[in-house]
C-alpha cells in the first residue's frame, strides 16, 4: 500500500503539462507496483502544489510503505533513484525522495 505523495513547488507550474502530471502518475504507480510487489488499488498518488524556499528541491517525493523483509535498504535506493530520474524526465532537477515505513502495528486505513 505504498502512499506517494509529490510536493511540486509552485515555480514549476508554467513549465509542466497537466496531461504530462497524469501520465506521470499512471507511471509511477506502474512502477511501485512492480517493484514494491503490490497491487494498484492499494496505491494512493498525489501531485500537491506547495510554496517553498528557492535553496529546497523544487519537488519532494515522499513514499510510505508498510516494511516487508524483501524491502531492503538496497531495494529501496533504487527505487528511489528510479522514481528520481522518472520525475526530473517531467519537472526538470531539483528532486528529492524519501521512503519511510509505516508502523504496521498502529496504521489504520479506511476506505
Amino acid at each position: 500500500m505504498p502512499i506517494l505523495k509529490l510536493h511540486v513547488d509552485r515555480t514549476c507550474d508554467a513549465r509542466i503539462d497537466p496531461e504530462g502530471v497524469r501520465t506521470l502518475l499512471v507511471d509511477l504507480r506502474a512502477i511501485l507496483c512492480e517493484r514494491l510487489s503490490s497491487a494498484e488499488a492499494a496505491c494512493q498518488l498525489a501531485w500537491l502544489p506547495v510554496t517553498g524556499l528557492p535553496d529546497q528541491p523544487v519537488v519532494n517525493c515522499e513514499l510510505a510503505i508498510l516494511p516487508k523483509p524483501e524491502r531492503t535498504r538496497e531495494k529501496l535506493t533504487e527505487l528511489a533513484e528510479v522514481l528520481k530520474a522518472r520525475i526530473e524526465e517531467v519537472t526538470g532537477p531539483k528532486v528529492a525522495v524519501r521512503i519511510s515505513h509505516l508502523d504496521a502495528a498502529t496504521y489504520v486505513a479506511l476506505k
